[in-house]
Order: C-alpha cells, then structure tokens, then sequence
C-alpha cells in the first residue's frame, strides 16, 4: 500500500477524533463552497469573518495553507482552526489544493497562487483589507507556503518557477508576514531520517524526488532578506522538530524579521500541528501568540 494512502487512513481518523462534537461558532459568518479554479471540489475555499463586523468594513486576511503530506486533507479538516482565527478578529481564507499523488508538484502550487490572487480580485466583496495579507501554514502546508513566499520575494526563484512551469504571482500582492507551524523546509532523501516523509515527497514530486527537484523544492536556499517576517513554531515532541531550527539560522543569516517559539505543554508533551485541535489550550495559547503578531505587522498594536 501506498504511503498516501495509508496516511489518508489515518490522519481522517484522527482530524475526526479532534473535532468531534465542534459546531460552527455562533459569531462566525461563513461563505462556503467558492470555487476558484476550474476544479469544483479541489479547487475551493471558503471565507470565515467575525458576525459582529460589516462587511463592509475591510479585515486584514490570513490565508491558511492545510498540511497533510501533501497528500491528505481539505477546507472541511481546517474549518474549525480557521474559524477560531477569524474569531480574534480577521478575515480567514481557508482553501483546499489538489493532492499528490493524483496531482503532483508544482500542482497545489499553482492552486495557492490562485487563491491569492482570487483575494486580491475580491477584495471589495469580502471585506479584505489587501494591504494586510498574512498566511499560516503547517507541516507540508508550512512547506508549501515557505516555497510560496520565496516565489514573491525571490525574482531569481520566480524566474525558474515561471520558465518552467508557468507559475507568475499577482503583481500586487504583498504578504505582509507568515507563521510557519511544524514545516518541513529541507529535504535530503539520503540524510532524511523520517520514512514517511521521505515517502510521501517522492509520491510528491513528478519523477520520484531527483536531486534536481529536491532542491527546487527545499525552503531554505531560496530565502532573502525580501522574505517578510515569519513566526516559527514547532513543538516538544514534534517529530519534524530538526527543521525549525534550519530555518532559524538561514532567517537570521539573511536578517529577516522572526519569532522562533518551541512549545512544551502545560499538561502533556506537545506534539506535531498541536495547535489545530480547538479543544486544547496550548493550541489557544499558540493561536493568540500567532494573531498578536500579525497585529504587531498590521500596525494594531505595538
């Protein structure tokens, strides 16, 4: 059996373990379903704002890029995350991608280029204020979002992206500053001493995971001093703990703005994308640290 699928197996039992009995909050409007691209199910998102605020009235976004291996997951499995985020008072864009191995790379990177661009074209609809873009992302969704914002601040790494595959990010759009919680932002399938992961990026990646693609697709290289301010999360027992670090020392090396915040529990050991499960509240206490400072960035606070 496939990696992917035995993922998918898994992963579906434990999202629906940690979200069993959560309902849409009661302050929460949500506009559901919104198709994106020319796919009806993968490509799709849906908008959660806080009720008590006019639309409008515009709300800084955040964009959440879903982990799962790149091979699992969707807007229905975020919901409840992005809904507890737009609840400290932001506009959340919550979107699905189409998944390896049906679709492999650079496919779920496309899709993340459209929704950016689909929020820049309704902005007015929605209420987004677009001069206050911010994005979360996790585990592979981290991974993908690292790539994402090295293509928008990287004119080198843009270059190759569109020459080979395409790929122009809008023109406009800015991203003020990103989270990434639990990433993978280095692959090495001869040091890479997680089997899954190393599976999983081969039924990634177009030809298996080449040398070739490993480093097109490594975080790390590609990062300049353009790159905005990052919030680095990863946690005790997170079992991509060793990447967090990597990361820190090239953001530090190109001095780029950063927080870099490994959780322990106040109750139990914390694990990998601990802070998706609404019903903890370390997971609380990562989300308000994460808000805090995209408001730092917004300007709202100090």
């Amino acid at each position: 059996m496939k990696t992917s699928a035995i993922v998918r197996k898994t992963f579906a039992v434990g999202d629906m373990i940690r979200d069993a009995g959560l309902t849409t909050p009661d302050d929460i409007q949500r506009f559901d379903n919104i198709v994106y691209g020319e796919d009806k199910v993968w490509q799709s998102l849906d908008v959660y704002r806080p009720k008590a605020i006019n639309i409008e009235e515009k709300l800084a976004v955040i964009v959440s890029v879903h982990g799962g291996g790149w091979v699992y997951g969707d807007k229905k499995t975020y919901q409840f995350y992005c809904m507890s985020l737009a609840q400290r008072g932001f506009a959340v864009v919550n979107f699905s991608y189409r998944l390896a191995p049906e679709s492999k790379f650079p496919a779920s990177i496309i899709d993340t280029n459209l929704v950016f661009g689909w929020i820049l074209d309704h902005a007015e609809e929605y209420g987004f204020d677009t001069e206050n873009v911010f994005a979360v992302g996790d585990s592979a969704g981290a991974h993908m979002l690292g790539l994402y914002t090295n293509l928008c601040t990287n004119p080198k790494y843009a270059k190759v992206y569109k020459e080979k595959f395409g790929i122009q990010t809008p023109q406009d759009l800015k991203i003020r500053a990103v989270a990434l919680n639990c990433g993978q932002y280095h692959s090495d399938l001869e040091e890479m001493s997680n089997e899954m992961t190393d599976n999983l990026m081969k039924e990634f990646l177009p030809e298996g995971g080449t040398q070739e693609e490993l480093e097109l697709v490594n975080v790390d290289p590609y990062v300049t001093e353009n790159f905005p301010p990052v919030y680095l999360m990863t946690a005790e027992e997170d079992f991509l703990k060793e990447q967090a670090p990597l990361l820190e020392k090239v953001l530090k090396e190109k001095k780029v703005s950063y927080i870099y915040s490994c959780y322990e529990g106040t109750k139990k050991k914390l694990e990998h994308v601990f802070h998706l499960n609404m019903k903890l509240a370390d997971a609380d206490r990562c989300n308000d640290a994460e808000c805090d400072f995209f408001r730092h960035y917004e300007g709202r606070i100090k």
